[in-house]
């Protein structure tokens, strides 16, 4: 029994260093020099190629070697009864909430229009604040956070999401009430798993549901976002500007133009960054898990694509 590990554009001798100082004993090929492919039991995925899992005749399980599925729920070919898992890290979240509130302070501080000033010399005191009502799709275990943290900060804040929650202590909306929230809030935070539903949920008729000049913050998925249709809003004064962390095609082309409209400000998938060190002891539990026919920790539920 061994693992591949097949990430084409992630290094993954660092995970490979991490699992082997847990278990020296486990048996790891890495992409593309995989030679053995029937002793591959377990394989760490992160944006593999698509189709390439036929070639493991003995394949037991799919490991995700970050919080979402989607790079691998989107490849048609893969056996429906194989289990997937997850990584699960605190630090996930902490770094991905605190770069949604560091989002919204600076929208409502207007950080970028205060560089964009100083480059100019420009000395502007009219109109220092925003005032701003989040509006937070998807209130899982991300969501949920980031709404704690504004809420702390006294920042009005609402959630929604495809089901009915019950017992909340913040405005939440689902299902066909987003309108609702749109009206309500100048900001949203999408924070939703990508699913069929979801994809292309932020699309030109989202945007003229919005209020004018909502500010759009993206750290989901790039197959969230209809990115022709947000540069669209943008011009046409409907969406006031946007951070975006996630992208259709990454690394993002040098020719896109998210990279020269100023209203956009571009980071470079870097919203919550897996930690080998949180990450390689689950991984290794799993194989255990797995090697000894126990229940496997951080499954997902493919029906609702997380």
């Amino acid at each position: 029994m061994g693992i591949a590990i097949i990430s084409p554009n992630r290094n993954p001798s660092v995970w490979v260093q991490k699992i082997k100082e847990i278990d020296d004993s486990i048996d790891i090929q890495i992409y593309p020099n995989i030679t053995r492919k029937d002793d591959v039991e377990v394989v760490l995925l992160w944006q593999h190629p698509k189709g390439i899992l036929k070639e493991f005749s003995n394949l037991k399980l799919i490991c995700s070697m970050g919080a979402g599925v989607d790079h691998i729920l989107s490849d048609e070919t893969i056996d429906p009864n194989l289990p997937i898992t997850r990584i699960v890290d605190d630090k996930l979240t902490f770094s991905m909430t605190n770069y949604c509130v560091m989002g919204v302070l600076n929208f409502h501080r207007q950080i970028t229009r205060y560089s964009q000033q100083q480059a100019n010399k420009n000395w502007d005191m009219t109109n220092p604040e925003i005032d701003v009502h989040v509006g937070v799709l998807g209130v899982g275990e991300l969501g949920g956070d980031v709404i704690r943290k504004l809420k702390s900060l006294n920042i009005k804040v609402s959630g929604y999401g495809n089901s009915a929650k019950s017992g909340l202590d913040f405005p939440y909306y689902y299902g066909d009430e987003l309108e609702l929230l749109l009206k309500k809030v100048n900001l949203i935070i999408c924070l939703l798993p990508l699913t069929n539903e979801t994809e292309d949920f932020l699309n030109k008729d989202f945007f003229r549901k919005c209020s004018t000049g909502t500010y759009i913050i993206n750290v989901a998925r790039g197959k969230h976002l209809v990115e022709e249709d947000l540069l669209e809003a943008i011009r046409e004064g409907q969406i006031s500007g946007a951070l975006i962390d996630v992208f259709r095609t990454e690394p993002l082309p040098t020719d896109h133009p998210f990279w020269v409209e100023e209203k956009i400000t571009v980071t470079p998938h870097i919203a919550s960054v897996t930690n080998p060190d949180a990450a390689a002891p689950q991984i290794v539990e799993n194989y255990n898990r797995l090697l000894n026919n126990q229940f496997l920790k951080n499954s997902i539920d493919r029906r609702k694509g997380y």
